[in-house]
């Protein structure tokens, strides 16, 4: 089959840097409007105007160094945070006293906040302390005193960039949470789709390897004994062991980065779930199935059919070759039914239980755990000495087994 890769990228803190990027632009054009309609009480405008012309073109020109965390390096941020405090220090040079003493404007104005919330989002609350302890100086050796409207702005500045800061550290740690989460998660639909796939093969011929070896004797024993060895390693390899993962995650400058890789489907319409079961039918399986199609999805109804082999397996298995059983296919408006019969000795209570201890996971993976990714159930009734009833129900709307199905 073929394979695509998909990517979902979580991230609480990449729009706080597309936001900071429009506040930066909007924040110089608001200081500069404010020096535009107070022109002319400035007494030296001509450095006003100086300082603005570099405002302006380090704003539009540092646009991408704000657009994600790998660009925002930390030499940008001591410039940016330069510009901001070199523009409060040239106030009183470029201002007139009064005003200054009267609690007017500094040159950047507002602008100033942006710069410190950058060292917030980069490095979170301690870079935002830092860098808004350095902003309280800048603004109390500019004004001359601590001014009580100077220390309601810094403490403002201090306590918002801060708690922004902190915000983010928790953010990117829930991020991380969260894509070891999916790690985990996608490790063990991978562990439990190879088990299903190796119950249904492998195994299965390893246990006729090592059953007819001790029938025939010989050295056809001590192969059969080999297999044996090797049946009992691999299921306790499949039942307990993990695979490789199938997803990865980044701690990534755009956040936690989660890539999947799954299987194409090799069909894009529903298929017929009787096709599939039809080849189960024989001498001593009867299948009764409606007269119209019963349409699932392709990746359902193989998952459907699998089931159903895997439990006409366990006929064969435990109740002997001369069992009869039976296959019954129901087509609900909103689901399928599949029921899987038998007319064995049925299965002593606690057996299941015991049987997932030992590493046989026929049942639990190849049957149920396969109802389950395609968000249906499996049920199983079986009375010692009345048969075992097998019942599998899958809804028709799903589309692709739960395991692989796409988050977003």
């Amino acid at each position: 089959m073929a394979k695509r890769e998909r990517v979902m990228r979580m991230s609480v803190e990449q729009p706080l840097w597309r936001a900071l990027t429009a506040y930066r632009v909007l924040t110089m054009l608001y200081a500069v409007g404010l020096f535009a309609t107070a022109y002319d009480e400035f007494p030296r405008p001509w450095i006003a105007v100086a300082y603005y012309a570099v405002l302006a073109g380090w704003t539009l020109a540092t646009l991408p160094r704000v657009a994600s965390a790998a660009r925002c390096t930390k030499r940008f941020l001591a410039a940016d945070l330069t510009v901001a405090v070199v523009g409060i220090l040239l106030t009183p040079v470029a201002d007139a006293h009064e005003r200054v003493q009267a609690g007017g404007p500094t040159l950047p104005s507002i602008w100033t906040a942006g710069a410190v919330l950058a060292f917030a989002i980069k490095g979170g609350w301690r870079w935002a302390a830092l860098a808004s302890g350095l902003v309280a100086v800048a603004n109390l050796v500019e004004r001359g005193s601590p001014a009580r409207d100077t220390v309601h702005n810094v403490i403002l500045v201090c306590i918002a960039s801060v708690a922004i800061g902190y915000v983010v550290e928790v953010a990117r740690a829930s991020e991380r949470t969260l894509a070891r989460a999916l790690e985990i998660e996608a490790a063990t639909r991978e562990r439990e789709r190879l088990a299903r796939d190796i119950h249904d093969s492998v195994l299965q011929v390893l246990a006729m390897v090592q059953r007819r070896g001790a029938v025939i004797g010989g050295e056809a024993a001590e192969l059969g004994r080999m297999a044996g060895e090797q049946e009992v390693a691999l299921r306790t390899l499949v039942s307990g062991g993990l695979v490789p993962v199938s997803r990865v995650s980044e701690d990534a400058a755009e956040g936690a980065l989660v890539r999947a890789v799954d299987e194409e489907p090799e069909v894009s319409g529903p298929v017929d779930l009787r096709a599939l079961l039809a080849p189960y039918a024989g001498a001593r399986v009867s299948l009764a199935e409606p007269g119209a199609p019963v349409p699932l999805a392709p990746a359902a109804a193989r998952e459907v059919a699998a089931a159903v082999g895997a439990a006409l397996d366990n006929v064969r298995r435990h109740a002997g070759q001369d069992a009869r059983a039976w296959i019954l296919v129901e087509d609900e408006p909103g689901e399928v039914i599949v029921t899987v019969r038998d007319d064995g000795p049925g299965i002593p209570e606690g057996r299941l239980v015991q049987a997932e201890g030992e590493g046989r996971l026929g049942v639990a993976l190849s049957i149920r755990g396969r109802l389950r990714d395609l968000g249906g159930s499996a049920e199983l009734i079986s009375v010692p000495g009345q048969g075992t009833e097998v019942e599998l129900k899958v809804p028709k709307d799903v589309t692709n087994p739960r395991g692989k199905a796409e988050r977003r």
